[in-house]
């Protein structure tokens, strides 16, 4: 290609011609594909920045009056209608040749003070600080679905089980409050990413700032930025942030797989632990009895899938600092991210909220396969003095005894005669003790050390989850609150500009 479009050549220093084909489609267009993210966020970056330039007296609000008519105009407007043209590489240069066409040169003042990649890095943060708020709201409804459930099941005996083998009695209410209790770290991790994002690049120039004295805490307050960045050219070219923000997706992510993973087996006809909603199968085609549990292979695929792109962030964020590799495909690569995360969590609070638990079979899971064997041995040590190798030893010994000969019962016989093939002298073990842990109820009663299986403590925990879940809610609603105040007063700066420009007007 030996020419651009219209007005291209001469405009970029050392540049003499426009760009090749095969770059708009490899290099240009990707950028253009982010503007939709971006175009909101760019009009406030660029309303922020001529704010900061009136304020210290760098420009004329009489000059640039037509300017901040037109930025306004573009707040509420959809990118859809907006002629982003990608043979001018990005969002920010596309801009640019519209509003020079419409506006002529005023359009130059845009670009006092800063770079362009300084407009896209706030536009990006500003759109990265909304996609982790709403993935936040996302884990914090997957939480309370959670919690709901934790408290409803907290009375269901099952047989808790780990590598899928009976383990020891438990309740289904515990095993759930497991996952609460991950979303509500997962709360954590996104609140720490929103933290990195809420850093404002403005005033950051190229790299090293700008020689235009702008305030540059001004500029960060304008668009609710919790602070600016303490380097400038850290605040422009770290990648920390959106890999923070995709990190704590994925984490979110593993939660829900973890829980797919299982309930996949558990509503498996061998299991019959559980029933999914019909509205999260999928039926065959071919085989009119299966109900295919199709919500949990999209939540499976997504977290494989979110993954993936993790490793491909982290890939490409190792060049070089201040290079433009490994930012190329972050804007589009983080938010879609974000949005797949957003989208799979969604998907796993519908699966928990329209679960229903077979707590018959649990029951009857619970009272089967020796599952108070390990209570068992720690009454022989409690009761009998015995070091409890020694008492496993005799149990297991027992077990594998009762196994052998079909029946799923101890008996006080068959541990004495295990304790004297272990330790050389018969065991009297009374039928209380022996009924006692046959009894899973009574087993999981037993278990009262806070965050342990018992009812009552699995109902304290989702009280606890519900608690917790709440105030992380009023952090978010605050952060959205402060977000709005600071683009309602930024709006309502440049209209006074605007007003002022128009009645100094001449008629």
């Amino acid at each position: 290609m030996t020419s651009g479009p219209e007005g291209y050549l001469g405009t970029h220093g050392r540049i003499s011609k426009g760009p090749a084909p095969e770059l708009v489609e490899a290099g240009y267009r990707l950028e253009t594909a982010d503007a939709p993210l971006l175009h909101r966020g760019l009009t406030l970056a660029d309303l922020a920045h001529q704010v900061s330039l009136v304020e210290v007296g760098a420009v004329d609000p009489n000059v640039v009056g037509p300017l901040l008519r037109r930025l306004l105009d573009l707040v509420e407007s959809d990118p859809a209608d907006f002629p982003y043209d990608p043979v001018y590489g990005d969002a920010y240069n596309s801009r640019e040749r519209e509003f020079e066409k419409t506006l002529g040169p005023v359009t130059g003042w845009l670009h006092l003070g800063r770079t362009r990649r300084e407009a896209g890095r706030i536009a990006f943060r500003m759109a990265l600080r909304e996609l982790l708020l709403d993935l936040h709201a996302d884990v914090s409804d997957l939480a309370m679905t959670l919690a709901a459930g934790t408290e409803e099941h907290a009375g269901a005996i099952w047989a808790d089980s780990t590598y899928l083998q009976p383990a020891q009695p438990s309740t289904f209410g515990h095993y759930l409050g497991q996952f609460g209790e991950q979303a509500l770290r997962h709360l954590e991790r996104i609140k720490a990413a929103y933290r990195s994002a809420d850093i404002c690049p403005g005033g950051a120039g190229g790299a090293g700032g700008s020689r235009i004295p702008i305030d540059r805490q001004r500029v960060a307050d304008l668009l609710g930025f919790g602070r600016s960045g303490a380097n400038t050219r850290d605040a422009m070219w770290s990648v920390d942030a959106p890999l923070d923000a995709v990190f704590a997706a994925v984490q979110a992510v593993l939660t829900a797989d973890q829980l797919a993973e299982d309930l996949e087996i558990f509503a498996s006809p061998a299991f019959d632990y559980v029933q999914l909603d019909a509205a999260m199968c999928r039926a065959s085609v071919l085989m009119p009895q299966k109900r295919n549990p199709y919500a949990l292979a999209v939540i499976r695929g997504g977290a494989g899938t979110l993954a993936g792109r993790l490793a491909g962030l982290v890939t490409t964020a190792r060049t070089p600092s201040a290079r433009t590799d490994n930012w190329l495909y972050t804007y589009g690569e983080v938010a879609g991210a974000l949005e797949l995360a957003g989208r799979l969590v969604r998907l796993t609070t519908a699966v928990v909220g329209g679960l229903r638990v077979n707590t018959a079979v649990l029951a009857a899971g619970a009272r089967a396969h020796f599952i108070g064997a390990a209570d068992l041995a720690e009454y022989l040590s409690l009761i009998h003095r015995l070091d409890y190798r020694t008492s496993y030893r005799i149990v297991g010994r027992a077990v594998a005894a009762a196994t052998a000969a079909g029946s799923e019962r101890l008996t006080a016989e068959s541990l004495a005669e295990a304790a004297a093939e272990i330790t050389g002298a018969p065991l009297q073990v009374s039928g209380d003790l022996l009924a006692a842990v046959e009894d899973p109820v009574a087993l999981v009663e037993a278990r009262g050390a806070p965050g342990s299986a018992k009812p009552q403590r699995v109902r304290e925990h989702a009280d606890l989850l519900r608690q917790r879940i709440e105030a992380a809610q009023r952090w978010r609603d605050g952060r959205r609150t402060d977000l709005t105040a600071a683009e309602t007063e930024l709006l309502a700066t440049v209209r006074v500009l605007v007003s002022a420009d128009a009645a100094g007007s001449p008629a």
